[in-house]
């Protein structure tokens, strides 16, 4: 992971708005409608091509795909490995539960309406060996020439993620479960570093599932249950090495009340077991916005680099470069300049067809951050 040794370095989550054209083949694949491979594979790499120069253009240091070719973030693997073709159990999220007007709000956007999670029935492997690779030939080309590039990654669904959205019915017990996931995962971690970028771990397991999933367990049974979540990705990451790797620590990516979240200081030393170099988590948002005191206590890894959200992902508003600066600032001071790099609460497409956040508008927001990076380089380097 690189380090801020001149200057705070810029990056985001991952997702990142698609064009028009590229979701309504997404959405027809989704739902079965037949759509030309060929035609479609053109207009994923072109769509690469695009949001690799408006990254550039807004100022984006470490750069990615926008995860392009993919319906969501996790998601995707269903199209990738076999054994998902149960039927698909609906997740409670305690939080929207409680206030019903809001559950219908959140789950009716166009994206979630019609995402598809079929239950595991069948034993896992990968079957598609050539979509992560087509996946880095496109970022590859797109980079291809941009010097003002600093670094690029690249992202994938956790295999605690992947167990949290897709049930088990067919295997013994949850830890043989997530163990086949990590096993098949490994082969598209490994194709993302051996091309030359970091793999970006999404681990929305290790806070959102308190909430989604594990509600009826104490903190210290999901503290266990993460743990286990750990040694699995660490399992499908045994080739890769550290600093190939950045995780992503997300409480959901959806406009909702979220006080069921699990406070970051329960979790945050679980998240650095994993074999990773950079943390990427929520700090923007009005439910997190506030735990940056908790590195006044924790410390963290020498090895790892923190990468605070410092824009929300749900929100039009266009954050204050000052403010901006703030937020790097106040983390700065507490674990070192070099140990910080700007990013955002979530990603900007998270789900194809949700975009809570205007596309022009995230593009102006990431302009922001660059900006406020710059003002937060001068106070913290002179």
């Amino acid at each position: 992971m690189l380090r801020s040794e001149e200057r705070i370095l810029t990056t985001h989550t991952g997702s990142l708005p698609r064009p028009d054209d590229l979701i309504k083949m997404m959405f027809a694949k989704e739902e079965g409608v037949p759509v030309d491979r060929t035609a479609r594979a053109n207009r994923i790499k072109a769509a690469v091509r695009e949001v690799v120069e408006k990254q550039i253009g807004a100022g984006i240091d470490i750069v990615n795909d926008g995860e392009m070719s993919k319906p969501s973030y996790a998601t995707y693997i269903k199209d990738r490995l076999s054994g998902f073709g149960g039927e698909s159990i609906p997740l409670v999220y305690q939080d929207v539960a409680e206030f019903p007007a809001m559950q219908e709000r959140v789950f009716g956007d166009p994206g979630r309406k019609r995402r598809r999670t079929p239950a595991c029935n069948g034993p896992i492997a990968v079957v598609d060996h050539e979509a992560a690779q087509m996946d880095v030939d496109n970022l590859s080309q797109a980079i291809q020439g941009h010097r003002d590039i600093t670094q690029a990654f690249m992202s994938a669904a956790s295999p605690g993620v992947i167990s949290l959205f897709f049930a088990n019915q067919y295997y013994p017990d949850f830890e043989t479960y997530i163990f086949a996931i990590a096993e098949a995962m490994r082969e598209e971690y490994e194709a993302i570093t051996n091309a030359g970028f970091m793999v970006q771990i999404d681990c929305p397991d290790l806070a959102m599932g308190r909430h989604i999933q594990y509600a009826d367990l104490d903190i210290a049974g999901f503290r266990k249950r993460a743990e286990l979540h750990v040694e699995a990705l660490n399992h499908a990451l045994v080739n890769v090495p550290r600093e190939r790797v950045r995780m992503h620590l997300c409480w959901g990516n959806y406009e909702g009340p979220h006080h069921c979240d699990v406070p970051l200081d329960r979790v945050i030393d679980i998240a650095f077991k994993v074999k990773t170099s950079g943390i990427a988590f929520e700090a923007a948002n009005p439910r997190h916005a506030h735990e940056y005191t908790v590195f006044d206590r924790i410390e963290v890894p020498e090895e790892i680099v923190l990468i605070p959200g410092v824009l929300e992902s749900k929100s039009n508003f266009i954050e204050h470069p000052e403010l901006i600066a703030q937020r790097i600032v106040r983390i700065a001071e507490r674990v070192g300049r070099e140990k910080v790099v700007a990013g955002t609460d979530c990603g900007y497409g998270t789900w194809v067809g949700q975009a809570a956040v205007e596309p022009d508008i995230v593009w102006a927001k990431f302009a922001a951050m660059a900006e406020g990076a710059k003002l937060a380089s001068q106070q913290l380097w002179g």
